[in-house]
């Protein structure tokens, strides 16, 4: 059986959904107007709608988010949206509460959002059995992890492969409503783990000054998709809906070519999508925003997975200072330096400098403005390559469906077929009224040229075969054009008419695995509960959004643990034993517990610090 391998991408709207697809994206996930995780990446119906008359002539896929828990007052107009999309053929929604698995809808398809902490088989098994078909897994998961979910589940796995990384499980992380009162699981995070914090321990001593410890570097696994494949992946899912064009047409694009590498050169495996990229740059990670690369925990716990000393974009790293002058400096460097470029460089304390190229001579390079910490031996970053950023405002990218066209002659008509690599055929006649050609070779070239000018359509014709036209025809040259142009849109009418959307089968709901859930059951409307209390649960606390549990609690439980990025595990790096540790903002200190038996770190609740 001959698996199918997606890449899905990010799309804050129709332009970048589009160009997701043109670059190489099987699948794309967009927000609608409300209810999705990015709460500023919302979009009209008719968007979606547009978007996905686009993805469906490539047999590509379009996925909704409406992954926000959700209140009572919120839960029929969440029911009508998922009605439109439903009605505007859209072929999956992305949830995270559990109210819409008890709601009477359409039979749209469902995927779970890594939202709904899917964090063990039999919680993933009790998706399936509420018709579930796709669960999102966390990013927190290793290869072997990942392997044994497949092999105790049933259902479609999805996993991120690249893009910026939640500190916190998915779904747990109650750090930006405790102090903001803006909620994840809303989509309106603070992101309070991009900020900068010191480390101090229970005597007050400062361990770490004002770094990022929470803030991670960007996933990058484009060195481990055919791991995840071997291991169960079918869905390899980008980060970024708030992310620019130039983001989603590298990433994808760099993607896309890993996934066709693996399947060329291994059978069993094909794309989920038609059509074949031709691309008119080279893709490179490191061009596009990034906080430095992570494997996360991918092939077990590693250091260095934070970005601490900023949580901005760093970019490339192309070179090291030899030279420094008063008003420019030299390094040592393979790339092409261009006016424009944002450099930037670590100093010896660790802070993050930028500037931009005000003009190149040879080897020196004049900043806009002086820099006085940069010295030689510090490396150097390129995060706004201006080059780069003006080929990627152009045509980048040209997505096409291979076909060939028969012409035959018979009964008074010339017939022209089309069949494309799908084994899609579409068929068109026109009356043979035409006068003989006085020169065949001449007539048969012009038709074979006319018909294969495809133009900005999605096809690419390969072959023209003229069969069974004895006497070949003197068929004007603006007739072929009009019979090639009615055939081809005729053809793209057919395969959005022959693709299926795939529709979710009614199940019989399992019992949830838990009799029990607290805060973090993220359940903030009474259908929700009532839902899972039918199956089983016997004791449900409100989500913390709608009422904030009392006394200290866990605000984030990550598998990150800031002793092990510092070299102070007592347990994995037979460091000494630390006292009590906190971490501490301009407001509040809050308090960290190491869970060494789970190997897991919690920020509780915060402590707010008294202004003397």
């Amino acid at each position: 059986m001959v698996k199918p391998l997606e890449l899905l991408a990010p799309a804050k709207d129709l332009q970048t959904g589009i160009a997701a697809i043109t670059h190489g994206a099987d699948a794309v996930y967009i927000a609608a107007s409300k209810f999705g995780a990015r709460e500023k990446a919302g979009n009209p119906i008719a968007d979606i709608q547009a978007l996905v008359e686009f993805a469906h002539q490539y047999f590509a896929r379009v996925y909704v988010t409406v992954n926000t828990i959700l209140y009572d007052n919120e839960l029929d107009e969440a029911k009508e949206l998922i009605q439109a999309l439903y009605n505007a053929k859209v072929d999956a929604i992305i949830v995270q509460d559990f109210a819409i698995l008890a709601m009477d809808l359409p039979p749209i398809a469902i995927h779970a959002s890594t939202q709904m902490h899917n964090i063990s088989p039999d919680h993933i098994n009790f998706l399936t059995s509420c018709g579930v078909e796709r669960v999102v897994l966390p990013r927190e998961l290793s290869i072997s992890e990942i392997a044994s979910f497949r092999n105790a589940t049933n259902t479609e796995l999805e996993f991120f492969v690249h893009g910026a990384l939640c500190v916190s499980y998915s779904g747990q992380c109650y750090m930006s409503q405790a102090i903001t009162g803006r909620s994840a699981n809303r989509g309106a995070c603070a992101q309070p783990c991009r900020s900068a914090y010191d480390l101090i321990d229970s005597d007050g001593k400062v361990l770490v000054k004002n770094k990022h410890l929470l803030s991670l570097k960007d996933l990058n696994l484009s060195s481990s998709i055919e791991q995840l494949v071997d291991a169960g992946v079918s869905s390899f899912k980008i980060e970024g809906r708030m992310k620019d064009v130039t983001y989603v047409k590298n990433t994808v694009s760099f993607y896309s070519k890993i996934i066709d590498s693996i399947i060329s050169n291994r059978s069993g495996y094909k794309r989920v999508s038609s059509g074949k990229c031709e691309y008119h740059f080279e893709p490179d990670l490191e061009k596009s925003f990034n906080r430095g690369f992570s494997q996360h925990f991918i092939d077990g716990r590693i250091a260095n997975q934070a970005s601490y000393h900023s949580q901005k974009s760093i970019g490339k790293r192309i070179g090291t200072v030899t030279q420094v002058a008063r008003e420019w400096f030299a390094m040592q460097t393979h790339e092409t330096i261009n006016n424009g470029d944002g450099l930037c460089y670590f100093t010896p304390k660790g802070e993050l400098k930028g500037f931009l190229v005000n003009s190149t001579d040879q080897d020196k390079i004049f900043p806009n403005q002086p820099q006085e910490e940069l010295t030689p031996g510090l490396q150097v970053f390129r995060n706004a390559d201006h080059a780069f950023e003006k080929i990627m405002r152009g045509k980048t990218s040209e997505r096409h469906i291979t076909a060939s066209i028969t012409v035959t002659q018979a009964d008074s008509q010339i017939k022209f077929t089309i069949i494309d690599e799908d084994n899609i055929t579409s068929h068109l006649a026109v009356p043979d009224t035409f006068d003989d050609a006085q020169n065949p070779t001449r007539a048969t070239s012009s038709l074979t040229t006319q018909l294969q000018k495809t133009g900005n359509t999605i096809f690419r014709v390969e072959q023209v075969s003229i069969d069974k036209m004895p006497k070949p025809r003197h068929i004007p040259i603006s007739t072929i054009n009009a019979v090639r142009r009615d055939l081809l849109e005729q053809h793209r009418a057919n395969r959005l008419n022959q693709y299926k959307t795939h529709l979710r089968t009614p199940r019989i709901p399992v019992t949830y695995p838990q009799s029990q859930l607290g805060y973090k059951g993220n359940l903030a409307n009474t259908l929700s509960q009532r839902f899972l209390m039918e199956h089983g649960v016997e004791s449900i606390e409100k989500a913390y959004e709608v009422e904030p549990s009392k006394g200290e609690v866990e605000l984030m439980v990550t598998r990150y643990c800031i002793k092990y990025e510092l070299g102070l595990c007592p347990t994995k790096q037979n460091a000494a034993p630390t006292k009590s540790l906190f971490l501490r903002d301009n407001q509040y200190v809050y308090p960290l517990i190491f869970d060494c038996k789970n190997c897991q770190m919690k920020v509780m609740s915060p402590r707010r610090i008294e202004k003397k």
